[in-house]
């Protein structure tokens, strides 16, 4: 079972830096916008990065990027930081670190723009996007493509425990104040980007430790 985490935390760090330092931009983000008007103040989130379709920032497209590290409040951060801490540390042994950091932040911006781009047209006020959920998501997105075509990269109850996942992820993402459309967008940005990835470089596979 390749989601279950048997490392001490110098091992973690060892194995999976990348994801070491994205769980600590999240937290050193959450953080900072806490003492500067606090994590849930749409004013502070806008200050530090959050993407929306305001006018004065609609055009400012690096915020797609920025938003990715910043949280709605510490459930918002609890959440997502476990689901990073725990399921997507595979993915970086899988691919390498630098592919899988590259796969990580161009799903999140990819979530990120159609949950904007979606929400901008469905809804009759202005729209803010906060949030490592379209990254993640991008990382199952990944993690589905190896279950349906890699199948030697990933055992029977992990797979099982991928599409149990994956069910009860889209059926939560319904949910009121959820992005649904960036979670959808960054599941399926994830699964194509990993595909694109491994036809134009040769994925590195390494053995779970």
């Amino acid at each position: 079972m390749i989601f279950i985490r048997y490392e001490n935390w110098k091992s973690y760090l060892r194995y999976y830096p990348v994801t070491a330092l994205l769980l600590i931009a999240n937290l050193v983000m959450f953080i900072i916008t806490s003492f500067d008007g606090g994590s849930r103040n749409y004013v502070t989130l806008l200050k530090y990065g959050a993407a929306s379709d305001l006018p004065q920032v609609s055009g400012e497209l690096w915020r797609l990027f920025t938003a990715m590290f910043l949280h709605n409040g510490f459930d918002h951060l609890l959440f997502n930081s476990f689901a990073l801490l725990v399921f997507a540390p595979p993915l970086e042994r899988i691919m390498g670190s630098w592919k899988y950091v590259l796969l990580y932040l161009a799903s999140g911006v990819l979530g990120n723009a159609i949950g904007l781009a979606y929400y901008t047209r469905q809804l009759d006020h202005y729209t803010f996007l906060v949030g490592a959920s379209g990254a993640i998501y991008g990382v199952y997105g990944a993690y589905l493509y190896i279950a349906l075509f890699q199948r030697h990269l990933m055992d029977e109850a992990s797979r099982k425990m991928l599409y149990t996942l994956l069910i009860i992820g889209v059926v939560f993402s319904f949910a009121p104040g959820i992005s649904m459309a960036g979670h959808i967008g960054g599941l399926i940005g994830g699964f194509f980007i990993y595909g694109l990835m491994i036809r134009l470089f040769k994925t590195r596979t390494s053995d779970m430790p």
